[in-house]
């Protein structure tokens, strides 16, 4: 596993808000947010549009609770925000979430993904103990992690990390 160095300079991680359980014969990817993920993913795009949390680009699995959920950061953020639907990220190792930001090279990127690798690919970027110590429940739905590149020290830290 690589950590990705700059650019981006500063990275969102954004776990897709709460999804509805699946319908007979429904496939997982195809499961939309919940009446509670809607509003959760409505309450974390403008939180973060409030705190000048704006990507240059924002990359999305295509699963379709992602989609919901980056449609609502689209919404909160304006309509010049670059938005990127990926396939890999659906049912991705850590390496390619941590890839497809490396090939990145816009100063911001956004990642709108699933969990566990959202986690993974935190922990990745700023360590277990400091992950651990940030998030002790683990990576909540519609959770936004903010992580920026300290260049003095040649790490990545968690900036913020913003919760419904």
């Amino acid at each position: 596993m690589t950590v990705p160095l700059p650019p981006p300079n500063r990275i969102y991680l954004l776990r897709h808000a709460e999804a509805a359980w699946a319908e007979p014969g429904q496939r997982d990817f195809d499961r939309p947010l919940n009446e509670k993920g809607f509003g959760d993913a409505e309450i974390i795009a403008d939180k973060a549009a409030d705190k000048g949390y704006r990507p240059d680009l924002l990359i999305s699995s295509t699963a379709l609770r992602c989609r919901d959920t980056a449609d609502a950061v689209y919404r909160a953020m304006g309509l010049t925000l670059e938005v990127r639907y990926v396939d890999a990220l659906y049912n991705a190792t850590v390496d390619t979430y941590l890839e497809i930001i490396d090939a990145q090279d816009e100063a911001a990127v956004m990642l709108v993904g699933h969990n566990p690798t959202m986690e993974q690919a935190l922990e990745a970027l700023i360590g277990h103990e400091a992950m651990v110590s940030a998030l002790p429940g683990g990576f909540p739905t519609a959770g936004l992690a903010v992580v920026d590149y300290d260049a003095s020290a040649t790490a990545w830290r968690l900036t913020d990390f913003v919760v419904v």
